[in-house]
């Protein structure tokens, strides 16, 4: 009754969540969760608003949303074999919400650790 879920998406990418939350449904796989969360730290601006200045270039607001998709734990396997058919692949990046600077792939490539 109460599986465990394994998160086999998590990313700031809309278009790859809807295609994989799209192939997952066709597939006709139960218990598969899917959602999005805004956790990023609002400058503050003078007027106390909370309003991001990010967000009001040329372009208009920048979509910084974390997408997820979790699946039950026995349907893993599945889950992925029906992305690999469409030939989608699920990544999980955890550091999704570091600075570009402090990521540790660049960090590791700019500055090796010592030995």
């Amino acid at each position: 009754m109460f599986e465990k879920r394994v998160t086999i998406f998590k990313r700031r990418d809309r278009e790859t969540w809807k295609q994989i939350k799209a192939a997952l449904k066709e597939s006709g796989l139960s218990g598969v969760r899917a959602g999005h969360y805004y956790q990023e730290t609002v400058m503050a601006v003078g007027c106390g608003a909370k309003l991001d200045p990010r967000d009001f270039g040329p372009n208009g607001k920048i979509d910084r949303d974390i997408y997820w998709i979790k699946v039950l734990a026995g349907d893993e396997e599945k889950a992925r074999a029906v992305l690999a058919e469409r030939g989608l692949k699920a990544v999980v990046e955890d550091d999704s919400l570091l600075d570009a600077a402090l990521r540790k792939s660049r960090v590791d490539k700019y500055y090796p650790k010592a030995t």
